[in-house]
C-alpha cells in the first residue's frame, strides 16, 4: 500500500506525463471553412481570389486554421470566356446558400465562412468578423488517413466525431494553385492565379445526430491537373452550418 505521500506523488507524475496532450488539444486551432465562389469571366473577382491566397498562405486568425475553397461558378461561361475551372455543381450549391439565406440570388465574388456567414469575397473586415465568430464554434473532430493517389485515383478513409446534428458529409478535392490566362470577356488580357481550386466536390453520406462516420472514399483525379489538396468537411443537413472540416495535402 502506498503510502500518502507515495501516493500524492505518483498523481502528480501521472498529471504530467498528461500535460503535454490536454496542451497540445487546447491549442489546436479551430478549423474554419472558407468558400468562394468566383468565376474568371468575372472583372471583381481577381482581388477576391487574390485575397483567398492570402489568407490561405498567411493564415491571419489567431486560434483558427482557415481551410478554403476555391469554387468556379459557371453562370458566366457565355460573357465571352469559359472558366476551365467551372462546374454547375457549384454554382447549385451557391444557389442552395443563397435560398436559404434568404438572397435575391447567387453573385461574384462571395465568400461564405462555415456556411452561416456570407458577404462580398473582397472584403476583409466582413471577413475578420466571420473568421472571430467562426473559430468560437465547437468543432466535431475531422480526420483522413491512409490518403494515396495512384493511377488517376485518389483512396482515403475519412471519419468523425459523433454529430451534434443531423449531417452529411462531403470531400472535396482541389488543386493547390492554378494560373490562367484569360485571352477574352472582363478579365480577357489578364494572368490569374487561384488556390485550392475545387476540382471534385463529393456527397460522401450522411450520419445522423448522436453517430460518427467512417468509410472509405474513392475520387477519380483529372488526368491533366496536378499538385491537389483533400478538404473533407461535415455540415447540417439542408447545407446549413459547417460542423467540422480538416484539410490534407496530397502526396
Amino acid at each position: 500500500m502506498l503510502k500518502p505521500h507515495s501516493a500524492l506523488h505518483a498523481l502528480i507524475v501521472a498529471a504530467l506525463a498528461i500535460l503535454p496532450f490536454y496542451k497540445a488539444v487546447a491549442q489546436s486551432p479551430t478549423p474554419v471553412l472558407v468558400e468562394l465562389f468566383t468565376s474568371e469571366g468575372c472583372s471583381s473577382c481577381p482581388p477576391a481570389d487574390e485575397f483567398l491566397r492570402t489568407l490561405d498562405a498567411t493564415q491571419p486568425v489567431a486560434g483558427a486554421q482557415l481551410i478554403v475553397l476555391g469554387e468556379h461558378v459557371d453562370y458566366w461561361d457565355d460573357q465571352g470566356w469559359r472558366d476551365i475551372y467551372s462546374d454547375h455543381d457549384y454554382t447549385v450549391r451557391q444557389q442552395n446558400y443563397a435560398d436559404r439565406m434568404h438572397l435575391k440570388g447567387p453573385y461574384t465574388p462571395e465568400m461564405v465562412v462555415d456556411g452561416a456567414v456570407e458577404f462580398v469575397g473582397n472584403d476583409p473586415k466582413r471577413a475578420d468578423q466571420a473568421f472571430e465568430k467562426a473559430r468560437s464554434n465547437p468543432k466535431v473532430n475531422v480526420q483522413i488517413s491512409s490518403l494515396t493517389l495512384e493511377n488517376g485515383v485518389l483512396r482515403a478513409h475519412i471519419e468523425s466525431g459523433a454529430m451534434p446534428a443531423n449531417a452529411e458529409v462531403f470531400v472535396a478535392l482541389a488543386l493547390d494553385h492554378a494560373k490562367s490566362q484569360v485571352l477574352r470577356g472582363e478579365n480577357g488580357g489578364h494572368h490569374l492565379q487561384h488556390v485550392a481550386v475545387v476540382r471534385n466536390l463529393t456527397n460522401a453520406g450522411k450520419v445522423a445526430k448522436g453517430a460518427a462516420f467512417a468509410k472509405d472514399v474513392h475520387i477519380k483525379a483529372k488526368p491533366s491537373d496536378a499538385g491537389y489538396r483533400l478538404i473533407a468537411f461535415v455540415q447540417e443537413s439542408h447545407q446549413g452550418p459547417i460542423l467540422g472540416a480538416v484539410v490534407q495535402k496530397v502526396p
